[in-house]
C-alpha cells in the first residue's frame, strides 16, 4: 500500500496498517503486552464500554525530518493526559513509560509509511483505552484494554491552512465540573450531532460557549482556539472545561520563547471576539487551521486576516511549530522522540 499512496491529497482517514500493540488489565495488573496483526476486537456484550462509554483515547503523530529520521513529537505528554483521564473514568492508567515505548515500537514496526519530509503527511498515531470487563450495574469494569494502531494521513481539514468558517454552536459542550477537560470518547460523541448541522449548514466546524454563563469562548469540542491581537499578542481561552491541548502548549511556549511574543492564558468573551486581529483552531490532527469567520446570533464576525490565507502571526507560528517537529529548528528538549 505504502507505493500506492497520494502524499498529498490522501485525506485524514482510517486506513488499517499491518501492526498494532495491545495490552490487557488484569487481576490488578497490566500484562507484559504485544504486537498483534489482528485490528479486530472481541468483547463481551456487557463490557462496560458498550455499556457505560468506559473509554478514552488519545492522538500524536509521527514525521519524518528534514535529515530522513523519524520522530514522535511529546509523546509523554499523551501518556500523562491519557492518565489523568483514565483517573476521572475510573480506569487504571497505562504506565508513562510503557505508554511512550510502546508508541515507539508500533511506529517502528510500520516505519515505512511515515510519510516523506516535506509531503505536509505524517503518521496518525491513536492510544486508546476500553473497559473490557462485563457489568450489568452502574460500575467500573475489573478488565481493561489499552491498544494503539497507526495510520498514514493527510491534513484534518481539506483546505489544508486556508481559513475555514466556524459558528457558535446553540448546543453546550461540557458541563461546569463535568469531563470537558479529559479526552473521554462520549465528548466526542456528543459533539457528532452538532457537527452534522454545522456542515449541513454550511460551516466547517462548530465553536463552544461556556454552559454556565454562554459569554465565554470555549473550545470546538476537537480543537483549542487561539487568538491574535492588533498588537500581536497570543490570547488563549482558559476554562476548566477546556481540554489542555498539547499543540496549544506547544505554542505558547513557540510564541514566548522563539517568537518573543506576550502570551495571555484567560477568560474570553464572545464579544470581544471582533477586536482580535486573527484566529485559529489548533490540535494534533490540523496543527493550527486559521478562521476566517466566526457566525454568531445570526451574523457573522468576519476575522480581520480575510478568508483567503492565514494572517501573518499564525503563518510564523505554524512554521516555526512545524520547523521544529520536522527538525529544520532545533527543538526543546525532549520534545521529538526518535525511533
Amino acid at each position: 500500500m505504502q507505493n500506492e499512496l497520494d502524499w498529498k491529497n490522501i485525506g485524514f482517514s482510517y486506513r488499517p496498517l499491518g501492526t498494532r500493540y495491545i495490552s490487557i488489565y488484569r487481576d490488578g495488573a497490566w500484562d507484559a503486552g504485544e504486537l498483534t496483526k489482528d485490528a479486530n476486537i472481541t468483547i463481551s456484550e456487557s463490557a462496560s464500554v458498550l455499556q457505560y462509554a468506559q473509554t478514552c483515547f488519545e492522538g500524536l503523530k509521527a514525521y519524518k525530518t528534514h535529515r530522513d529520521e523519524i520522530v514522535v513529537f511529546r509523546p509523554d505528554l499523551n501518556a500523562q493526559r491519557m492518565a489523568m483521564t483514565c483517573e476521572r473514568l475510573m480506569m487504571p492508567a497505562f504506565p508513562v513509560e510503557r505508554f511512550v515505548d510502546a508508541v515507539k515500537e508500533v511506529v517502528c514496526i510500520n516505519a515505512e509509511y511515515v510519510p516523506p519530509y516535506g509531503s505536509g503527511a505524517s503518521l496518525y498515531i491513536r492510544p486508546f483505552q476500553i473497559g473490557i470487563g462485563p457489568v450489568l450495574g452502574v460500575a467500573p469494569a475489573s478488565e481493561y484494554m489499552f491498544r494503539i494502531f497507526v495510520s498514514p494521513v493527510g491534513p484534518y481539514f481539506k483546505s489544508g491552512i486556508k481559513p475555514i468558517r466556524v459558528r457558535i454552536s446553540e448546543y453546550d459542550r461540557a458541563a461546569p465540573k463535568g469531563t470537558g477537560h479529559i479526552k473521554a470518547g462520549l465528548n466526542y460523541a456528543m459533539s457528532l450531532y452538532p457537527g452534522y448541522v454545522a456542515k449541513q449548514e454550511g460551516f466547517d466546524e462548530n465553536l463552544y460557549l461556556d454552559a454556565a454563563t454562554r459569554t465565554k469562548i470555549e473550545e470546538t469540542g476537537g480543537a483549542n482556539v487561539v487568538f491574535i491581537t492588533k498588537d500581536q499578542k497570543l490570547v488563549t481561552p482558559k476554562s476548566d472545561t477546556i481540554l489542555p491541548s498539547i499543540t496549544r502548549q506547544s505554542l505558547l511556549h513557540v510564541a514566548k520563547e522563539y517568537l518573543h511574543m506576550e502570551c495571555q492564558e484567560r477568560e474570553v468573551l464572545i464579544d470581544e471576539v471582533k477586536s482580535f486581529a486573527e484566529c485559529g483552531l489548533c490540535g494534533t490532527a490540523a496543527v493550527i487551521a486559521p478562521v476566517g469567520s466566526i457566525h454568531y446570533n445570526g451574523k457573522d464576525i468576519f476575522i480581520p486576516s480575510g478568508m483567503e490565507q492565514p494572517g501573518p502571526v499564525l503563518s510564523k507560528l505554524y512554521k516555526t511549530l512545524t520547523n521544529i517537529q520536522s527538525g529544520v529548528i532545533q527543538a526543546p528538549n525532549g520534545w521529538l522522540q526518535k525511533i
